[in-house]
């Protein structure tokens, strides 16, 4: 496949539009024109690319009216990918086409975007959800970029102060937990037992597992910079 096959059928769409249509005008790849309407410029590439972005930016101090045409793939991570770009055209104000080929019959052009003005609207339960993990969170205890290792958020290191607790105390009730450690959510955690932690000795009592012994002695910086006080004392 060559980038030229894009050419046809976008040109097609846009005739269908009402618009006269001609290539490689000055650096532009397609320019689209009706009387009485700004320029329509197309940037064609294969596939979707940082470059192709910049070429789309580049095209908007010509007209706000720009489109960006790549030929749509056919795996299943292309698709996945595909709505992040769609995304990141919406934020720039571009129109996003895809071109699908076939062996035996004509292209299909798909158009996902339509240039123009983007308000973004933020979430406020997403915001929300951020400051309260942010407060509820004991200082600063992940490396930025960190990945393919588990993270110590707030919910983690409520679930070792029991876990600390109960190492030191042995099985107890919960209630007496979530009172000693400052842990409101302790009967919870325990309960759903998420990190395969604990255990319920009998309704209400829990006692920590070998999964959490280890995990104290995994986490020991971790749980040693939350400052607790001595359990078994």
């Amino acid at each position: 496949m060559r980038e030229t096959d894009l050419y046809q059928p976008v040109k097609s769409l846009f005739e269908e539009r009402g618009f006269e249509v001609k290539s490689e005008i000055m650096d532009c790849d397609v320019v689209a024109m009706k009387e009485g309407e700004p320029p329509l410029i197309i940037e064609l590439k294969l596939s979707f690319s940082l470059q192709l972005i910049f070429q789309g930016i580049r095209r908007q101090a010509i007209s706000d009216h720009v489109y960006l045409a790549v030929a749509k793939g056919p795996s299943k991570g292309w698709r996945k990918s595909y709505k992040d770009v769609i995304k990141l055209c919406r934020r720039l104000g571009l129109g996003l086409i895809a071109v699908k080929f076939y062996k035996s019959k004509a292209p299909k052009i798909e158009v996902h975007l339509e240039p123009g003005s983007y308000n973004p609207r933020q979430s406020h339960k997403r915001r929300k959800s951020i400051l309260k993990e942010f407060d509820a969170r004991s200082g600063d205890p992940n490396l930025g970029g960190t990945s393919g290792k588990p993270l110590i958020t707030a919910y983690r290191q409520d679930a070792m102060r029991c876990a600390a607790f109960l190492s030191a105390r042995g099985a107890t009730k919960a209630a007496i937990i979530a009172k000693e450690v400052g842990v409101t959510r302790a009967a919870v955690i325990m309960n759903k037992n998420h990190y395969g932690w604990f255990s319920k000795v009998e309704r209400g009592i829990y006692q920590l597992d070998r999964p959490g012994f280890d995990a104290l002695e995994k986490f020991t910086v971790e749980v040693k910079a939350l400052n607790l006080p001595d359990f078994s004392e």
